[in-house]
């Protein structure tokens, strides 16, 4: 652990610096190539950096906050695009939250995730309840040789979930503590979703969604735009699907470290072929026949949980990753409770 604590503050003072220097030299030189080419070794250090880690939970995290979202967004800021481009006004310490942290400013979009047809009823879960509620998945998880591995499965469904936007949000509620900035949540309920559009671009995980949206999905339709004219979307959508998958598939390959088996890559492909056939169909039909939400809702949950239970958890489940991280959730509950007892006993 102590071994841990030390590459967690060199990775730290590293990631600090290369983004300092971002901010106050990148920044300086020409928007395109030119700043692009500064940017090359911070691509690289932010790739290589989770190696550094040997825990299953500060890899995961590095990955995906540094090696994928700072990298994706640190090649927006190389054209001027997204939360960090000059026009933003960012200070230095905005500049970090919004390069590090998985966070989004509010503001009025072409894609609020209210914008669906026949919203089912709402049953908002708070980050206490989140917390409370993946407590007691890790606690049940000891007793999974009990049960049937489909039901195992679930209740892996329901902890990604869980998980995922706890750490969102907690990272979510410092930033606007200490910025006082108004931030999207990290999700919206996706277990409401009533189609797959609404479950991956207006639901689930929004933070990547939008990530996804500038990096590969705006690019790949303009560029397809003239050739294939109000089709474009189509392969827009599937392409920011496949890179999705290739970025999980990078992150499974940090955790397990075992060869890749390519199984997420084609969750992630899968979902994406049969989302733009949804979007073909819809097209179609012009909007004029669709399920109602209480039919449609569960298919599209149960399809979404169904395709990970084949694919996407399999991988961490050989490697044992799965056991792993549950390990790693106790060790943390039990450091809690400890230093919560003695800061209780300090005060007594």
């Amino acid at each position: 652990m102590e071994g841990e604590i030390k590459n967690l503050i060199k990775a730290s003072l590293s990631v600090l610096a290369s983004l300092i220097y971002c901010h106050f030299i990148s920044s300086k030189i020409p928007k395109g190539k030119l700043r692009l080419v500064s940017l090359l070794p911070i691509f690289y250090l932010f790739i290589t950096l989770p190696l550094f880690f040997s825990y299953l939970f500060p890899n995961t995290i590095a990955s995906l906050f540094i090696s994928w979202l700072a990298n994706f967004k640190l090649a927006l800021f190389a054209f001027d695009h997204g939360p960090l481009s000059c026009d933003q006004s960012n200070s230095l310490l905005q500049f970090i939250s919004k390069a590090l942290l998985p966070i989004k400013i509010k503001q009025n979009e072409k894609y609020p995730s209210s914008q669906t047809p026949q919203n089912p009823p709402k049953l908002a879960l708070n980050l206490a309840t989140k917390v409370l509620l993946f407590t007691i998945s890790v606690g049940v998880n000891d007793y999974k040789g009990r049960f049937h591995q489909k039901l195992v499965l679930a209740l892996y469904c329901c902890m990604v979930y869980l998980l995922v936007d706890i750490i969102f949000g907690v990272f979510n509620a410092t930033v606007h503590a200490m910025l006082h900035m108004e931030l999207e949540p990290p999700s919206n309920e996706p277990y409401l979703s009533t189609s797959l559009q609404d479950f991956w671009g207006r639901r689930w995980n929004l933070m990547v969604t939008n990530l996804l949206r500038h990096t590969v999905y705006k690019p790949v339709r303009s560029s397809l735009g003239s050739l294939l004219g109000e089709w474009a979307p189509l392969p827009a959508v599937a392409a920011s699907f496949l890179v999705s998958g290739l970025m999980h598939e990078l992150l499974f390959y940090r955790v397990t470290r075992a060869s890749p088996s390519w199984e997420v890559t084609m969750f992630f492909v899968l979902q994406g072929v049969c989302l733009v056939v949804e979007l073909a169909m819809k097209r179609w039909f012009g909007g004029r026949w669709q399920l109602h939400w209480a039919v449609s809702g569960p298919l599209t949950v149960g399809f979404v949980m169904m395709t990970a239970m084949w694919l996407f958890f399999p991988p961490l489940i050989r490697s044992g990753a799965d056991e792993h991280a549950i390990e790693e959730c106790k060790m943390f509950f039990h450091f809690v409770k400890e230093e919560g007892l003695k800061w209780i006993g300090k005060l007594i």
